[in-house]
């Protein structure tokens, strides 16, 4: 019999950020076509578990080295959720005040958490979507002397994922064929960062994206509109509501345009959202991992992917976040908190 072992990393940490990074890519055995190897990458083994602790650690430390960031300087961010759970953790973590501007429709989870992190979470209306959020911050830090975070416009972004995650990927798939590496995207940053090293040192890599199918900016041709400090000027003409929270906001950042300009992607795949959610339901069932609608959405389209793979084919999947942050939302409606009836049958035999 093979007992399970473990014998620590070896180290110990100065302060909680210094844990970023380092995710684990996990085969699945019970998902997709048997012809292929399906992995992910588990972005929720990050401490406050999504791919956004990277970004917000590096626009941080960034922003310390060039000085744009004093001690004690607030900081304020416009997000969905990730990005001011990551940027929450940092804060505390350094001792910088953070204030978050969020539409209203995102999941209650993520504003308890940024709050219970010791940030000001202010909502905006939903009707504004995306942009209203965003420019609600940029006025915060322009009246108040706050030094805005700039996820979606901030260089240091795709950095810290050219520098971390691809690493991590090349590291991990080094004496194994990488043929596939399908992600969505929100910011852009994950995708241009990595893209830029696997089209360097894994040119035949095929690097497929994702995004709403009723939200399909990237599908759609159409260009952004800009203000001259890269800012979004409006909604993208193509943008609907979706049901993927964290991914595809009604504009193109300006961290993705790199990876249009430099035609990163070798195909661009709508996916419907509701079956994400499904494909997220079935991942937790029947392989024991835990993501949200964006990496259910994700997977999805990666299986649809491998369906027509060639034989033997490498495919490696993104999984941005834990499913725990969408408690609240569609993706665990169908799942009671009381007993069902089978439940029910199992209490009642032990009386």
């Amino acid at each position: 019999m093979t007992i399970y072992t473990t014998e620590g990393r070896g180290q110990r940490y100065d302060d909680i950020v210094q844990t970023v990074g380092d995710t684990p890519c996990v085969r699945l055995n019970r998902t997709g076509p048997a012809h292929v190897s399906l992995f992910v990458k588990v972005e929720s083994f990050n401490p406050l578990s999504s791919v956004k602790d990277r970004l917000a650690l590096n626009i941080i430390e960034a922003a310390e080295r060039t000085g744009q960031l004093k001690p004690g300087q607030t900081v304020v961010e416009a997000t969905s959720g990730n990005t001011g759970i990551g940027l929450a953790m940092v804060c505390a973590a350094k001792g910088y005040p953070l204030v978050i501007t969020m539409a209203e429709s995102f999941s209650i989870e993520r504003r308890r958490l940024m709050r219970f992190l010791g940030a000001k979470v202010v909502l905006t209306p939903k009707e504004e979507r995306g942009i209203g959020m965003y420019n609600t911050a940029k006025k915060l830090a322009a009246d108040n002397g706050w030094f805005f975070a700039g996820q979606f416009e901030n260089a240091a972004n795709a950095d810290i994922h050219e520098s971390t995650t691809a690493r991590e990927i090349l590291a991990d798939f080094q004496d194994s064929p990488l043929d596939y590496w399908v992600t969505g995207y929100g910011t852009g940053g994950t995708v241009t960062g990595v893209a830029r090293a696997l089209r360097r040192e894994r040119p035949n890599c095929k690097i497929i994206v994702s995004e709403p199918h009723n939200a399909t900016l990237l599908g759609s041709g159409l260009p952004q509109e800009r203000n001259a400090d890269d800012s979004p000027n409006g909604s993208h003409p193509a943008w609907e509501p979706h049901v993927i929270q964290g991914w595809t906001p009604d504009f193109i950042p300006k961290v993705l345009q790199e990876g249009i300009d430099s035609a990163f992607f070798d195909e661009v795949r709508p996916v419907d959202g509701m079956k994400g959610m499904a494909m997220a339901q079935h991942l937790a069932a029947n392989e024991g991992i835990l993501t949200g609608v964006s990496g259910g959405s994700t997977l999805l389209t990666a299986v649809e992917v491998a369906e027509t793979a060639p034989e033997g084919s490498v495919i490696l999947v993104m999984l941005p976040d834990t499913g725990e942050r969408y408690l609240s939302t569609p993706l665990f409606e169908s799942i009671p908190a009381e007993m069902n009836d089978e439940e029910q049958a199992l209490f009642a035999s032990t009386r």
